[in-house]
């Protein structure tokens, strides 16, 4: 499943043109998806005669408006990006940070406020598990409403919960001090090779994704071969198992063990089978822990 982010911010703010800037598409607050360039996987496709390549995607929702239903819309999100109007001048960043953070916990108490009526009214049943969730709400609610977010409970939070306040949230500034969103929201409807050379810097999406796999710790593993080869992302310190079950879920049912080169090691002797010849391929098993630049081939059977 591809890493998911949200988009959010306050009207007018730039939100759009970052959903376009990254996507390439325009935005009706619906879903895109933005490819992550990696010239490692250009290298390894390469190398194998890849007739199919395949870049890991970042899946981008942004929605239109802070309202508490709105912001619902991105509980099941890895992160949150925060678009902040540093080019206006009629706002302070830094302001419209905090007003946003509190808009998401707003949206945070609305949500535990309908799941406790709605747990307060099915554990008049008498279930134990029930009773002991609506005690559990309640004190969560008094946190809120204190002032605190979720993410200053101690202990675990329910499940279904799914709460705003506890995802990593990236600020974006748009504008001088930041990303010009406008600039790269252009640039996006030209070839990549084209739009580099007006662009200073790295791209709107280099610059979310760098910032986005050092906040949720990503790694990038390969696999390759003739037929496809393609870049998938993990967290630092998941397995080969959480790898296989990243690719299908078939994949991780059946893992018998897992053939691993560094991606280096690949371009350098042209093929897997030179690999091999060279030592530059070991065989691991479930619980191997995956680095970044590996090419993992996975032997299962279902």
């Amino acid at each position: 499943m591809a890493l998911e982010v949200g988009i959010v911010g306050l009207p007018s703010s730039g939100k759009s043109m970052l959903f376009h800037a990254l996507t390439g598409t325009h935005s009706g607050g619906e879903v895109g998806m933005a490819a992550i360039a990696d010239d490692r996987l250009d290298r390894l496709a390469e190398v194998v005669h890849a007739r199919k390549v395949t870049p890991a995607a970042i899946r981008v929702v942004e929605v239109r408006g802070t309202g508490p239903q709105l912001l619902g819309n991105l509980r099941q999100v890895d992160a949150l990006l925060v678009v902040l109007d540093g080019f206006s001048g009629t706002r302070v960043p830094s302001d419209d940070l905090e007003t946003l953070k509190l808009e998401l916990l707003v949206a945070d108490r609305d949500h535990v406020e309908r799941r406790l009526e709605r747990v307060a009214k099915q554990a008049k049943s008498g279930d134990a598990r029930l009773k002991q969730e609506a005690a559990q709400l309640e004190a969560i609610l008094a946190l809120v409403d204190a002032g605190k977010t979720l993410s200053e409970w101690e202990g675990e939070l329910p499940a279904e919960l799914e709460p705003l306040t506890t995802k990593p949230l990236i600020a974006i500034e748009n504008g001088p001090g930041g990303i010009d969103l406008k600039l790269e929201a252009e640039l996006a409807e030209m070839a990549p090779e084209d739009a580099a050379e007006f662009r200073e810097g790295e791209s709107a999406l280099g610059a979310v994704t760098r910032r986005l796999a050092e906040t949720l710790h990503l790694i990038t593993f390969f696999t390759a071969g003739e037929k496809e080869t393609r870049a998938w992302t993990l967290r630092r310190g998941q397995t080969a198992l959480d790898a296989a079950a990243t690719i299908h879920s078939d994949i991780a049912r059946g893992f018998i063990r897992c053939e691993v080169i560094d991606w280096a090691d690949l371009v350098r002797y042209g093929s897997h089978a030179e690999a091999a010849k060279h030592a530059a391929m070991r065989l691991e098993g479930k619980t191997y822990v995956v680095q970044d630049g590996d090419v993992l081939n996975i032997r299962f059977n279902v």
